[in-house]
């Protein structure tokens, strides 16, 4: 069967998940066959790193750089991504072409031992590799620990389950589009702890002189979420935001109207800078 679409992701199972559901959608779309949109799994450098944080290794770019190669070469057609994985630069050639609907934002906190952060005991350890959740743990409750917690979702909920932490935080997207949406103990309020920037958003990158793409993928652009996580994504570059700076951000548009919340924190949860 001749391929209408490649579609590169990420190997991971939450890549591919999403990506699936990207290519059922698209498909529904276009009235093709889902079998002429081919799904090829790319291994990317941030797949390989397990044993120390994105940010001693090079940070987001790790996740895409493979993809953004595949996409110049011609071997694939468009890339699947998570929008908060997407550096704010992109390489000349590489476009963000489309912004699916969104899915939920929030932070998912798990944990077999209290229903809220605010519950875990005194010196009980959050695990998490982002700078951000464990700023943002330190500011809420300076009396707990951090211990850091990599891989993929399931990696880390197995890590939990043998003791590596007493809590930790996932995007509740992710758990959603793996079907786990039931390991969430309870959901973190975006007032008190707003996610990191474009969370739950897809970015679908293409070439940026591929017409044929470009007008396949108009018909899957969500403006709502496109004027989101422009919001999101400006207020990271105004503050040359990376994996290394401890960055939060959520616009909401609602009514015709956006609002907005971001804030920036020292990685000791020491001092925080908000602004709506």
């Amino acid at each position: 069967m001749t391929s209408l679409l490649r579609i590169g992701a990420r190997g991971s199972k939450l890549s591919l998940a999403q990506t699936g559901h990207v290519r059922a959608a698209l498909a529904a779309k276009l009235g093709a066959d889902p079998g002429t949109l081919e799904i090829i799994p790319i291994v990317t450098s941030g797949d390989t790193i397990q044993d120390r944080r994105l940010i001693d290794a090079g940070g987001k770019g790790l996740f895409t750089k493979e993809l953004d190669e595949a996409l110049l070469d011609g071997r694939i057609d468009i890339a699947v991504h998570s929008l908060k994985d997407l550096p704010t630069h992109l390489p000349a050639g590489v476009t963000l072409a489309c912004v699916p609907e969104r899915e939920d934002p929030r932070d998912a906190f798990v944990s077999p031992h209290a229903r809220t952060l605010s519950e875990l005991k005194p010196g009980a350890n959050v695990g998490t590799a982002s700078l951000r959740r464990q700023a943002q743990t330190l500011y809420a409750r300076p009396d707990l620990g951090v211990v850091t917690l990599r891989g993929n979702v399931d990696t880390r909920l197995k890590k939990l389950e043998e003791g590596a932490a007493q809590a930790t935080f996932l995007a509740l997207a992710g758990l959603k589009r793996l079907g786990l949406e039931a390991r969430a103990t309870s959901l973190v309020d975006t007032e008190e702890a707003p996610p990191a920037a474009c969370q739950g958003a897809l970015a679908i990158t293409a070439r940026t002189d591929d017409a044929r793409v470009a007008d396949m993928l108009g018909q899957f652009e969500d403006a709502n979420a496109r004027s989101e996580i422009e919001a999101e994504r400006a207020f990271l570059e105004a503050l040359d935001g990376s994996c290394r700076t401890p960055i939060a951000a959520l616009a909401r548009v609602s009514d015709g109207s956006l609002r907005f919340i971001g804030e920036a924190l020292t990685p000791d949860g020491v001092t925080r800078w908000r602004r709506t």
